[in-house]
C-alpha cells in the first residue's frame, strides 16, 4: 500500500449492503475504501488534508481502533508528560488532546443547515484546523490506520503510542458505543458479522493493528497492550514515563495508578465524554433509548465478550485471531 496517496475503491457485497443499511444516518451518507480500510463518504473531502497534515517532532500520538483502550491511554500519556497537573487535567480530553479524525467522520452540513440551534465546539467542526493551531507539546488522538495517517509522521519522527485490545472484547465494547454515539440500528450478532468480515468503519482490524505490531520496535514507536494495563497499570505507565522521557516516583505512579482507575475515570466529567452523549441528548441527534440507558465507559474488563457473545461466535473470533496472529509474535491472554 503505498503510503503517500490515498485510492479509494466503492463497497460491495451483503456486508456492505448491511453497513449501509444499518450506519447510514443523519451523519453519514455512505462508506467507501480507502487504502483499504473502510471511511466514511465524507473522508474523501479531507483524504489530502490529512496526508499533508504538518506534523511536529515533538507531537505525541494515541494510536488506536476504536474502543481498544484509547481514552485511558491518552489520559495515561497527557498526565505522565505534564508531570501529573491534574489541575490542567481538568479540561476537556477532547480539548487537550483532540481528536485527528473527527471533522472527517461526520458530515454536519445538512444538520446546520436545518439547525440553527445545535452548536459544535471548534475541534469538532475543524477538528483539522484546530490542530494545526494548537501550540505545542501536542498531544494528537487518532483511529486511522497506519496507510491512511500524515506523511510527515515517516520523517518528523513524533512519539507514537498504539494501545490494542484482543478482538472480542473491542466487538463487544465498539458495538454498544456505535448504538450509543453513531446511530447503529443492527443486532449484535450483525455487527459481529460487520467486524470478522472488516467491514466497519477504520477495518480491517488485524491490519490496523500489525501495522503498528510491527513497528514496535522502532524508538519513536510504543506498543501496549489494553489486557496489560488491566493486569499491571503501574507497570505500563513506568513504561510509558520511559518513553516519554519522564521520571515518576514510586508515589506518583500510585497517584497516577488511583486516578487512571475505572471507577476516577468513570466519574471524571473531563475525560468520561458525557459532555458529548448530552449534545446527542439535548439535541435528540440519537435514539432517545439508547442514550438513556448506555453511558461511554462502560464495565473497563478483560472477557466482557463472554455474557454476550455464543459459543458459536466465540469460536469463530478465536480462529480469526490465530489465523491472523500467526507468526507475528502477537497475542492476547483472553
Amino acid at each position: 500500500m503505498n503510503f503517500d496517496r490515498v485510492v479509494f475503491q466503492g463497497l460491495q457485497g451483503p456486508l456492505s449492503d448491511s453497513l449501509h443499511k444499518d450506519f447510514t444516518n443523519l451523519f453519514r451518507k455512505g462508506y467507501v475504501r480507502a487504502n483499504g480500510g473502510v471511511m466514511p463518504e465524507y473522508f474523501q473531502e479531507f483524504a489530502e488534508d490529512i496526508k499533508n497534515f504538518n506534523v511536529r517532532s515533538d507531537d505525541a500520538f494515541v494510536c488506536s481502533f476504536p474502543k481498544t483502550g484509547t481514552t485511558w491511554t491518552q489520559e495515561m500519556v497527557w498526565c505522565i508528560a505534564n508531570d501529573l497537573d491534574f489541575e490542567a487535567a481538568k479540561v476537556p480530553l477532547q480539548v487537550r488532546f483532540p481528536f485527528l479524525d473527527h471533522t472527517t467522520l461526520f458530515d454536519y452540513e445538512d444538520l446546520l443547515s436545518t439547525r440553527p440551534d445545535v452548536v459544535f465546539p471548534p475541534h469538532v467542526l475543524d477538528s483539522i484546523g484546530f490542530l494545526d493551531n494548537f501550540p505545542s507539546p501536542r498531544f494528537i488522538k487518532t483511529h486511522f490506520p497506519w496507510p491512511l495517517l500524515p506523511r510527515q509522521i515517516v520523517e518528523n519522527k513524533p512519539k507514537m503510542i498504539y494501545v490494542a485490545r484482543n478482538a472480542k472484547d473491542t466487538c463487544v465494547s465498539y458495538y454498544h458505543h456505535s448504538r450509543l454515539l453513531e446511530g447503529y440500528r443492527g443486532s449484535f450478532d450483525d455487527f459481529c458479522e460487520l467486524f470478522l468480515g472488516d467491514s466497519l468503519c477504520f477495518a480491517p482490524f488485524w491490519s490496523h493493528v500489525l501495522e503498528f505490531w510491527h513497528r514496535r520496535n522502532e524508538p519513536n514507536f510504543l506498543f501496549v497492550k489494553y489486557e496489560d494495563m488491566i493486569k499491571d497499570l503501574p507497570s505500563v505507565i513506568r513504561t510509558t514515563a520511559d518513553f516519554l522521557g519522564k521520571k515518576l516516583s514510586d508515589e506518583k505512579v500510585a497517584i497516577l495508578t488511583e486516578h487512571l482507575s475505572f471507577n476516577s475515570m468513570k466519574n471524571n466529567p473531563s475525560v468520561n465524554y458525557e459532555d458529548v452523549v448530552e449534545i446527542n441528548r439535548k439535541y435528540n441527534l440519537i435514539d432517545k433509548k439508547e442514550i438513556e440507558k448506555g453511558s461511554f465507559m462502560r464495565k473497563g474488563s478483560v472477557g466482557d465478550f463472554k455474557g454476550q457473545m455464543s459459543k458459536d461466535m466465540v469460536s469463530r473470533f478465536d480462529d480469526w485471531t490465530e489465523k491472523n496472529l500467526k507468526g507475528t509474535g502477537l497475542s492476547f491472554n483472553v
